[in-house]
């Protein structure tokens, strides 16, 4: 089966303080064989990139009003005139505030929405042909479903 890999490369705001941030390159992907969620790698510098996994629906939302609660939320606002996308992760490790650009942040979604739509994830995944082979009756289902201590009555009626 043929999987569909949407990402975009860009630059994040990591927000210190109110008047305070460091640029953090990052890069947004989506794959139609994980149809359910995003994944955003964040590039800080170190040998190891920091990867975040979560909902697509939460970001999808969250370009238009305030969603999520725990580890992340998402937000629009508007930063010096322009729409960005703001979103708040924590973890044992630390939290987070993250400003991204809202309209590359829009354009990336609506790739995945094309590329699957919302509705049709679980298509991807292949969970109803999954769920429907395996509870189809196979031969061995006769055995299990034969009344294994026939009848008391005996054959010669006594």
């Amino acid at each position: 089966m043929h999987h569909t890999v949407v990402e975009r490369e860009l630059e994040l705001q990591l927000i210190l303080s109110p008047e305070r941030s460091i640029p953090v390159p990052a890069r947004l992907g989506y794959r139609s064989d994980d149809p359910f969620a995003v994944h955003v790698t964040f590039h800080i510098g170190s040998d190891h990139p920091v990867h975040w996994t979560f909902a697509r629906e939460l970001l999808v939302e969250g370009v238009f009003r305030p969603c999520g609660h725990g580890d992340v939320r998402v937000w629009p606002t508007k930063v010096a005139g322009r729409g960005v996308v703001l979103m708040a992760l924590s973890s044992p490790d630390g939290d987070a505030l993250l400003e991204a650009p809202a309209a590359q942040v829009s354009a990336w979604l609506e790739r995945t929405l094309r590329a699957v739509p919302p509705g049709s994830e679980a298509e991807q995944l292949g969970i109803d042909d999954g769920l429907a082979e395996l509870l189809a009756p196979t031969p061995a289902d006769d055995l299990w479903l034969r009344d294994p201590w026939p009848g008391d009555e005996s054959a010669d009626g006594e």
